[in-house]
């Protein structure tokens, strides 16, 4: 060990836009709710930090602490800033406090969102600046609501020892999403125009800048959420716009696939389901079936293949395969749920389908968690043909739940779905290659063969997807592998757990 070298916990600051238990519109704040305290049992001093909505639950924030507040330069403006501090289960939380812009109904689709969330990597890199117990050796970031913490503490916060060491981790959840503002904002928000380094790499296209473009840029490592995404990324089907740079950096890009809390999706504890259940045991998973039938009004019969949808109903889910497929596989007696909200057009073609096949075919167009626990539970079948998808997390969930996953080989789906081999028996689910309706009902037509005629090989399948392992063990070991690459004078605290 070198004389500089230290035996000490790695210190990490988890910054995202939204956390469960606290908000969540998506995938993220799953993540957030997750992984850093994964990363803690890993070996890690880890803290979360996101901004104090009006929308967290009473009973949150009349536990929080006020730590301290300070003043944020923000280009010609001087804002106020609160930090208040929760600790929950062990893993501390900090908030960003400022009621301008964090104190309404939700959390996006506002038109200063460029300035709002400016306004939290900005506060960010001043709590890191002044706030002793927000001290950290990586500032992980995600997506781009906190995509400028990497430009500010480049641009704005070398001279400071607390900032000169920071590195920064930039992970991209869905691509899609990229923060694209007018030029005007380098300047009037940002206070980054005076700078030609920012300047260029911030730039877009002629008349905006792309926030999550800087962060691209500045961040000392990339990752995203599966190996599969970290490649698509590069291409231009799906880099959107971005492929060239995720090229250029791809030797500091790495795929880490999430994982879900397994103590929640857990079909032998779920208060959710009508009987719990084990890969030993599946008898539970039988009456699980039954119950989901009648609550849905599809016909009680065990034979009929129950295939499931969860999730948006929109093109990017494959939506119009399944629309496509929809009088085929009525044809054969398969039965189809599906349950969430998202584009109309989307929305009002399910319904028809609803209305034509009753007995056959349910839409549920809500958001309805306790729900969705069921339909994992009682499905036979997750149909998941999406277009894109950067990790995905109903596949993984199905999986717990013995509901074996159909899915399109892309992105997670390509990296958690192992595909029914019929010569070795290996497979936890069910893939096509191609966004083409006829292979994927061919495929899925093909698993309810099996369903129908080898109800052992079916068991089997089960068994084997129930057994997967998609805690977030795994992932944290390697995120702390990319952090002490980045700090190699930290020795790790203690012994690298098993993946």
């Amino acid at each position: 060990m070198s004389a500089t070298a230290k035996r000490r916990k790695m210190r990490v600051l988890f910054a995202s836009s939204e956390a469960v238990p606290f908000v969540k519109t998506g995938g993220l704040a799953d993540v957030a709710g997750s992984l850093p305290r994964a990363l803690k049992h890993a070996g890690a001093r880890v803290a979360v930090i996101l901004p104090k909505y009006g929308s967290i639950p009473q009973e949150y924030r009349d536990r929080m602490k006020h730590v301290t507040d300070f003043n944020v330069p923000l280009a010609w403006r001087n804002d106020y800033c609160g930090i208040d501090k929760l600790t929950l289960q062990g893993l501390d939380f900090y908030f960003i406090d400022n009621e301008s812009y964090f104190k309404r109904d939700g959390l996006y689709g506002y038109y200063d969102d460029g300035e709002r969330f400016a306004f939290f990597s900005k506060a960010i890199c001043e709590a890191i600046a002044q706030v002793s117990e927000l001290a950290c050796d990586v500032l992980h970031c995600n997506d781009w609501q906190s995509a400028l913490c990497p430009v500010f503490l480049r641009e704005f916060y070398r001279e400071i020892p607390a900032c000169n060491q920071v590195k920064c981790v930039f992970t991209i959840h869905n691509v899609k999403f990229q923060g694209q503002y007018s030029f005007t904002v380098l300047d009037d928000v940002l206070g980054l125009g005076h700078i030609p380094a920012a300047r260029d790499q911030l730039y877009y296209d002629r008349d905006s800048i792309n926030y999550m473009k800087g962060a691209l840029c500045y961040a000392d490592a990339l990752t995203t959420v599966s190996p599969s995404y970290a490649y698509e990324l590069q291409m231009p089907f799906y880099g959107e716009g971005l492929d060239a740079l995720f090229r250029r950096r791809s030797n500091v890009l790495s795929g880490i696939l999430n994982g879900i809390d397994q103590s929640i999706w857990n079909p032998a504890t779920d208060p959710m389901i009508e009987e719990g259940f084990s890969a030993a045991d599946l008898s539970g998973k039988a009456a699980c079936k039954r119950a989901l039938q009648a609550e849905l009004g599809l016909d009680e019969d065990p034979t009929h293949p129950l295939v499931v949808f969860v999730g948006r109903l929109t093109d990017q889910k494959g939506l119009g395969l399944v629309r496509y497929a929809m009088s085929a596989l009525m044809r054969r007696g398969v039965q189809v749920a599906v349950l969430g909200t998202g584009d109309a057009e989307q929305e009002e073609a399910l319904r028809y389908f609803a209305a034509a096949y009753s007995g056959q075919m349910c839409a549920r167009i809500a958001f309805d968690n306790e729900l969705s626990h069921r339909m994992y539970a009682g499905g036979d079948i997750l149909l998941m043909p999406s277009e894109f998808e950067p990790c995905g997390l109903s596949q993984m969930i199905a999986m717990r739940y013995g509901t074996l996953p159909l899915v399109r080989e892309t992105g997670g789906l390509a990296d958690s779905v192992v595909p029914y081999n019929k010569f070795t028996g290996e497979g936890t689910g069910f893939t096509f290659a191609n966004m083409n309706a006829d292979e994927m009902l061919d495929t899925l037509l093909g698993a309810c063969e099996i369903f129908w005629t080898k109800a052992d090989t079916w068991t089997k399948l089960v068994r084997q997807a129930m057994a997967a392992d998609f805690s977030w063990r795994r992932a944290a070991n390697d995120y702390m592998d990319i952090y002490h690459g980045l700090h190699p004078e930290v020795i790790r605290y203690n012994k690298r757990r098993d993946r």
